[in-house]
């Protein structure tokens, strides 16, 4: 896989992960409140990039390969909670972005061998 779609599925993926933070920073505002709307407003703006941005990635890459990188988006989730909302990263946490990671390695190791 070329580096330049590598970083594409990764800034991506990072958006939909910001997508969610959005959305855990709006709940914290009462319903209908000004920071709420525009959180919420921000969220769907975001949201609308990543799926413009992921339809075009999708349109130029085996969607086999696009979608191997979607579980990068739960490890961006756990570190953005982790910076915005001091949650603690417990070792089943690291475990488990270990595991999402070494999975796409070993997706995309098999995925370049075949092409060889």
């Amino acid at each position: 896989m070329k580096i330049g779609k590598l970083i594409s599925l990764i800034i991506v993926n990072l958006l939909y992960a910001i997508v969610l933070i959005l959305n855990r920073f709006a709940s914290i505002y009462a319903p209908i409140s000004l920071g709420y709307i525009l959180l919420l407003g921000a969220s769907v703006i975001v949201l609308a990039i990543y799926a413009i941005s992921w339809q075009q990635i999708i349109k130029r890459m085996p969607i086999s390969d696009a979608y191997m990188f979607k579980g990068t988006s739960i490890v961006f989730v756990l570190l953005l909670t982790a910076f915005f909302f001091e949650e603690i990263i417990t070792w089943q946490n690291i475990v488990g972005s270990i595991l999402i990671i070494l999975g796409i390695a070993l997706f995309a190791k098999a995925d370049k061998e075949v092409e060889a």
